[in-house]
């Protein structure tokens, strides 16, 4: 039986303004049907690994660090314990996503779960420790961390939601 391969390096186009425009897109468009359906639609992400083995979301609300200005992000998310976790993995593309850096500057925030709305919590990067033990599991939740690690040099960082 053929097996699949995973590429050994980041498709070309990944850090296009094209797909940067689509990505921005599908996010606002399932950040519309989360809010509209309370997670029912769109609380599972069924792309990549997660087509065999859906992984749910959350959305996460940051306020931009310069603007002010609100957003909210459909991320990935393990449990541990009481807490979320999400990765800022951007696809492996080679800076952080603007959340993150968002999150950094205002940690105080509000996540949005499949039938709850406006869980408040206060985020803060895992420390290495944390990392290497939640890091495992992150990739049995959704293999394509992985991959995304492996296609760029910056190491991926992994940020704890502390429900307040």
């Amino acid at each position: 039986m053929a097996r699949f391969s995973l590429p050994e390096e980041a498709p070309s186009g990944l850090g296009s303004p094209t797909t940067a425009r689509a990505i921005k897109y599908m996010a606002r468009t399932q950040v519309r049907v989360f809010r509209l359906t309370n997670g029912r639609v769109g609380g599972k992400w069924r792309v990549g690994a997660g087509f065999r083995r859906p992984v749910p979301t959350l959305l996460l609300e940051h306020r931009g660090r310069r603007s002010g200005k609100l957003f909210t992000t459909p991320l990935l998310y393990l449990r541990s314990g009481d807490e979320l976790v999400v990765v800022a993995s951007q696809g492996g593309l080679p800076k952080n996503p603007q959340w993150y850096l968002n999150l950094i500057a205002h940690p105080e925030t509000r996540v949005h779960l499949k039938g709850r709305r406006d869980v408040s919590v206060l985020a803060r990067v895992a420390s290495p420790e944390e990392r290497a033990s939640l890091w495992p599991r992150l990739v049995e939740l959704y293999a394509d961390f992985a991959r995304y690690q492996s296609w760029t040099d910056r190491e991926i960082p992994v940020i704890i939601l502390v429900p307040r």
